[in-house]
């Protein structure tokens, strides 16, 4: 019997949102609306996701002793997520400046903080989080070799999931873990190398299974996803159409939904459309964590 049902190992960021009329162009000034402060970050994102799904879930993080950091510490307590993993210290929380057009697509800026100093130790020192978690997931907006890390540190049954967001080369040894790797069309070219990838999502999976992932599910925005395994299987998830407000967190709120389901032992494709309900339910309202569906909620999309 696992205590969780996920262990997140990522980031946790504050969220610095401005909505525009449209993005500046370089050296040109733009006026926005007033400054809001979310929690976010794509592992604090993905925590709380699954927290409010009704999924048990623990968080592997690193904040700042600062406001920021009560932000998201508070934030995730709320949710209903285990916080015992969430460090604090060694540098400023972590930020992200978002701006919001109109149509609801965003723009983001980084500055990691103390998402950079979440170190391979601290993912060693949390050996007991990893043998009571029954599914691992994992972002790219902490340092590479602590990803790698946490692929050595996982239990001997448990399920690795990877969202490589912001995309970079992933070495082998954390590909052959993914199980899925999850990545839109930027991701997949970053990760394969656009020489490797063809014209459609199908050889776009292809491309990333011969790298070594035991699944990959590939997201195409509003024409739904696409779910491929080793064993040949290829399926169409459709979207679910709904009014756009804001889409920052949506994709990880797709990943944790799709995290847990498939440690309830869910197929891969009926994960990903229960995921795409969810992550759907998530871009009807502004924000990132605010904006999270339960698991009511998702019933009735």
């Amino acid at each position: 019997m696992y205590d969780y049902d996920l262990l997140v190992v990522g980031s946790a960021n504050a969220d610095l949102v401005i909505a525009v009329e449209r993005r500046p162009a370089a050296g040109e000034t733009v006026l926005g609306t007033d400054l809001v402060v979310h929690p976010g970050g794509k592992g604090a994102n993905q925590a709380v996701a699954a927290a409010r799904l009704g999924a048990r879930t623990v968080l592997l993080a690193r904040v700042g002793d600062d406001a920021y950091g009560r932000l998201l510490l508070d934030s995730q307590r709320e949710a209903g997520v285990d916080t015992v993993g969430v460090l604090v210290g060694g540098a400023p929380t972590g930020v992200a400046l978002i701006t919001v057009d109109p149509s609801g697509d965003n723009s983001i800026v980084v500055s990691p903080g103390a998402n950079g100093r979440l170190a391979p130790e601290d993912v060693r020192a949390a050996g007991s989080l990893f043998q009571a978690s029954r599914v691992v997931s994992a972002q790219l907006e902490i340092p590479l070799e602590t990803v790698v890390e946490v692929v050595r540190n996982l239990a001997a049954d448990s399920r690795f999931v990877l969202n490589p967001s912001p995309p970079r080369p992933l070495p082998a040894e954390v590909l052959a873990a993914c199980d899925p790797l999850i990545v839109n069309e930027h991701e997949a070219r970053v990760i394969a190398g656009t020489a490797a990838l063809g014209d459609s999502p199908e050889s776009w999976a292809k491309s990333l299974l011969a790298l070594g992932p035991r699944s990959v599910v590939i997201t195409l925005g509003a024409e739904g996803a696409l779910v491929a395994e080793r064993a040949g299987v290829r399926v169409r998830v459709p979207s679910v159409r709904v009014d756009a407000v804001d889409t920052t967190g949506a994709g990880d709120a797709f990943t944790a939904a799709l995290a847990w389901r498939l440690g309830r032992g869910e197929p891969l494709a009926e994960a990903a459309a229960y995921a795409a309900r969810v992550g759907a339910a998530a871009v009807t309202r502004p924000g990132a964590q605010e904006s999270f569906p339960t698991a009511e909620e998702v019933a009735y999309l």
